[in-house]
């Protein structure tokens, strides 16, 4: 199992040049964190160390903290990590490449424009499931049907990849760090020049969380060791590093708040600003893989 280790992005490199994934110099992100600690209501969840933490977590909606509390125990295994190291890690033939590895080279392929990440849905059917049974992992499927919206969808994030700067509308949520390491950047709006309002850390056990009204618009980043380069736009990781987060997404019906505005109101599409061209676009949340599929592929995977 390799090390753990923090590698700076782009962005804080000693030159002190704003570049990617958030285009903040050295002395924003400073600022930036320690808007993040001090802001109201806090925008992590954990277990408070001091009244002032406290005072700025019961300022978080109820829904929410009900999602926290459901998910605060929830961990990936020692052999579950490793076993998603084994997938992720590069490989020198086609052959030899694990699933995860495959299903990162497949997205980007379709879209280099930003680092792949996988998103695994707890409900119904991933788009590259089949790569399981064609690439021998699995010997068969089951039935279960694909489908978008899943409302809990594992995230894993290879280290030094992230996400567009996206919007999830109307939804409430949280995005829980099962593992490794995420930063997580929180926008005032979404525009590619939107407001930063704070850069927030997780590690295991804190999440993020976000309501139509607070924190709905974010990008995230796993600032882990992701091989030689800067990250950016055709970065693609050469290490077996990751970070992994559970997120909950409850529509405006499930939380009993409901009102139209144009916005995506839904977790069927989300909005996200392109990292080409800046235009907003819609994300439709179909997801990479199922993690019924992939539990079988990780306990199948020999580990020595």
């Amino acid at each position: 199992m390799s090390m753990t280790n923090l590698t700076p992005s782009a962005d804080t490199a000693d030159s002190g040049e704003a570049g990617h994934p958030f285009h903040i110099t050295k002395e924003e992100e400073r600022r930036l964190r320690l808007q993040g600690a001090r802001a109201v209501p806090s925008p992590v969840i954990g277990q408070a160390t001091s009244f002032d933490e406290y005072a700025r977590q019961l300022m978080i909606p109820p829904a929410v903290m009900d999602l926290a509390r459901k998910a605060a125990d929830l961990r990936l295994s020692a052999w579950e990590v490793e076993a998603m190291r084994k997938h992720l890690a590069p490989a020198e033939s086609d052959e030899h490449m694990g699933l995860l590895r495959r299903i990162l080279r497949r997205k980007y392929d379709q879209d280099s424009s930003h680092p792949p990440y996988i998103r695994v849905a707890c409900t119904g059917r991933g788009d590259f499931d089949d790569l399981a049974t064609e690439h021998g992992h699995l010997d068969s499927l089951d039935d279960t049907e694909g489908d978008i919206g899943s409302p809990v969808v594992l995230e894993i994030w290879p280290a030094q990849h992230y996400s567009p700067i996206h919007s999830h509308g109307h939804t409430s949520g949280i995005v829980f760090c099962l593992a490794g390491q995420l930063d997580v950047m929180l926008y005032d709006s979404l525009k590619w020049d939107a407001t930063k309002l704070g850069l927030v850390t997780l590690t295991p056990g804190q999440c993020a969380w976000l309501t139509k009204e607070t924190y709905a618009v974010h990008r995230v980043f796993c600032p882990m060791d992701g091989g030689d380069g800067s990250t950016g736009p055709g970065f693609m990781n050469s290490t077996d590093e990751f970070g992994a987060s559970f997120h909950v997404y409850l529509n405006p019906d499930e939380t009993a708040v409901l009102h139209e505005d144009g916005e995506s109101y839904n977790r069927d599409v989300f909005d996200y600003i392109r990292e080409d061209d800046h235009r907003r676009d819609k994300f439709q949340t179909h997801s990479d893989l199922s993690w019924s599929v992939l539990r079988r592929v990780l306990s199948s995977t020999p580990l020595t």
